[in-house]
Parts: structure tokens; sequence; C-alpha cells
């Protein structure tokens, strides 16, 4: 993108964040819209610069989440929009399948009910193996039982974002990076938009600020709830020589008390094979490393009643997680479980993302997509993962609910 582009005194429309789904939000406004104005406004100095960035890249196929919920339809039917996508724009994403391994018989109850889930969502291919097939298709796993999903795939999802962007631009939108957005004030028949570059008077904003949507959407008088708390995702790298014990991705049998999938085993489009993340509640909502404290952030982590609920509850998965991101030999002992011949001495520091992820009063992890309305706006309040496979199904859903409101 050009730094220099100027944010839009006016616009019809204005987009807060440009990361893959903002883009995505963009470009499907564009699409039905081709002779309005539209404006993305971005806090950071680029594109992509969060969480489209900072994940392993898996498109996911829709096992997981509870039939009829907003995840699971617009994670299968996001899926197949991004394949198509990437087959129109030449952008490489490789199909190289996933398999959820059953590590214990104990386990077993717990991938019935992922394969109930898998197959009331329509997820494609989807099929249970057992120990002898599950070595077939990952020569160095174990396990009692899994669920093969051949249409689950890796991609450059900055890359992604990158082809949405140029359509932007293409369509006549403007992409202004530096442009942090302060606060929103309608009236008039509009609303204004203070940001970093001075003011945009726009007809309709659509909020899609990752981490920082929530207080977006407050001051503008949305609910106070929920609330974004920041998990860090640190991930370990596999060395060159060691890559040949994946071939595709290998998760865990998950906890359904918590939306994270687990520590698993990723080989991305670039080749480099990922371990983990861990999942550490943090200081910073751009806390890529761990020691980064961000006073107000950190405040609004200890005021806010869910964050000290979820603490009470989950204490010793967070014991577990803090060793796993203090120490890359805990994490591997937890990836042995089905990859026996793991060992601490394969592995080398790798990149770390950060969560955003909404919590209610209570304690709850929110687990589906959260949209809310303000007086001429939209905010995206939560879209952690499948967010960045379904941003193509997800964009057309926030764009027909702002055409209700605008």
């Amino acid at each position: 993108m050009d730094p220099a582009t100027a944010p839009h005194r006016t616009a019809d429309f204005v987009v807060i964040g440009a990361g893959i789904l903002g883009l995505a939000v963009a470009r499907e406004l564009l699409a039905r819209h081709p002779d309005a104005s539209l404006c993305v406004l971005e806090r950071e100095d680029r594109i992509a610069a969060h969480q489209t960035s900072h994940s392993s890249g898996v498109i996911h196929s829709g096992i997981y989440y509870a039939p009829g919920s907003l995840k699971a339809r617009l994670c299968v039917e996001g899926a197949r929009l991004l394949y198509e996508y990437c087959d129109q724009r030449g952008i490489e994403a490789r199909r190289n399948g996933k398999l959820i391994i059953a590590a214990g018989e104990d386990e077993l109850p717990r991938l019935d009910e992922l394969e109930r889930r898998g197959r009331a969502n329509e997820v494609p291919g989807l099929r249970r193996v057992g120990p002898d097939e599950l070595t077939e298709i990952e020569p160095h796993a174990r396990g009692v039982a899994a669920l093969h999903s051949p249409e689950t795939g890796v991609v450059d999802f900055a890359e992604v974002a990158r082809a949405l962007a140029a359509e932007v631009e293409a369509g006549g939108g403007a992409i202004a990076t530096d442009a942090g957005v302060r606060r929103l004030n309608p009236g008039g028949g509009t609303i204004r938009v203070e940001h970093d570059r001075g003011t945009t008077d726009a007809g309709f904003v659509i909020s899609c600020a990752g981490a920082w949507t929530d207080r977006l959407a407050v001051a503008a008088g949305a609910p106070r709830e929920p609330r974004i708390v920041p998990f860090r995702g640190g991930y370990l790298r596999l060395r060159p020589e060691r890559r040949e014990l994946v071939q595709g991705s290998m998760y865990p049998v998950p906890d359904p008390e918590l939306p994270f999938l687990g520590g698993h085993l990723t080989r991305g489009i670039d080749g480099e094979v990922l371990l983990g993340p861990s999942a550490l509640l943090v200081a910073a909502r751009d806390a890529y490393r761990p020691t980064r404290i961000r006073a107000r952030d950190l405040a609004d982590n200890l005021a806010w009643p869910g964050t000290w609920r979820l603490v009470g509850r989950f204490w010793r998965t967070g014991l577990t997680e803090i060793r796993h991101a203090a120490s890359s030999r805990a994490l591997v002992n937890e990836l042995r479980r089905f990859v026996p011949e793991l060992d601490a001495r394969d592995v080398l520091p790798g990149p770390a993302g950060i969560r955003a992820q909404a919590l209610d009063r209570d304690g709850r992890l929110v687990d589906d997509f959260v949209v809310h309305r303000t007086e001429r706006a939209l905010h995206v309040r939560n879209a952690p993962s499948p967010a960045a496979t379904s941003c193509l199904a997800l964009a057309r859903v926030i764009v027909d609910e702002a055409e209700q409101l605008a």
C-alpha cells in the first residue's frame, strides 16, 4: 500500500481495520456499491499487521463448531470461497489435510462428538480412521483413532489480504495507514470518524479493528460486553532436517470447555513446520513479546470481572499454558503424545500471535462471532479463528446487516 494515501475527508463508507476481514468487507461493499466512495483506516503502518499475518495459516474445514452457529456455517462456506478466490488470483492454497488424533481411549467420546459436529456441518470428505490408516496418512503419528479432514489446507493469509487490498484500490477505495481511529461521533445524518490523520465524515462505518474493536464500540454506545482480552500464542519451529515428521496438520482432541484447539503441528505453505501455540493471557493487545505491558490494557484486564472468573475456573489450565510458554520442552512433551519421535532438540524458537478473544462478564470465553450496532455503525466485537478462513463469507453477512441499517 502507498503510505502516502490520504484518508478521504468524506466517504459513503469507512471500514476500520485493514486486516483480512476488514479488507474483505471493503471489497464486498464496493462489489455491491461500485459508485460509492470508501476509505479503509488502519492504525498501523501496513495492512495485515496483526492476527492476519501471525497465525499458522490453516484453512479450517468447520469440524469444531456447534451446528447452527455462525462459525459452523461460515467456516464451511468460507473455506470453499477462499479456495475459489485463491485459484482465481493465482495464490497458492494447499489442501494438505488434517488429522485430529485421539491419543488415548479416554479421548474417544470427545472425538465422537467432533465427528457428530463435523457431519452435521457437512464438512467435505470427513472420515474416521483407525491406528493403521492414521499412520498411512501421517507416518510418524500415533493414536487410537483420528478424524481425517482432507479439505483442511494452508495459505499465506497476508498474501490473501494483499490481493483483497489491491481489489479495493482498483475499485476506487482508499486504504490509509497510520490512521488509528480515536472516536466515532454520529450526528447530522453522518458519522464523524476522528483518526490520527484528521477526520472523515462517513455515511456508515464498519469496525473490524480486531483487538481494539471493543473500545470503539463501547465509546460509540454499544454494550460494555463482551470485552477483548488478549491471549498470546507462541509457536516453535521444527529444524529443517526434522520437517519430515509432519506432512500436513496434526491436532489433538480439544478441551470442549475452551475455544482454543490445543497445541498442534502444521506444515505451512512455505514448508515450515510450526508447533503450538500456547495460549497465555497477556498484559498488552500487541504483546508479541510476552514481557510487553501496556498500562491501559493491563488495567482493563484487571478491572473486568470476567477476567477473574475465567482465572478462577481455569487456573490449572492457565498454569499449564504458562509452562508451555516458558519451556519448549514442556510443549514438545505435550505433542509427543501423538508424535512420539519428537524431541526437544528438534525445535527452534518460532513466531507468536495475539488472539483477540472476547470475554463476557461471567468469565465465559465467547465462542461465536459477535456483531453490535450503534448509530450509523456496525462493530465486529468477536472474530477469532476461523475468521480468516471465513472472511469472504463473513464479509457478506456483515455487509448484509450494514445494508439493513445504512
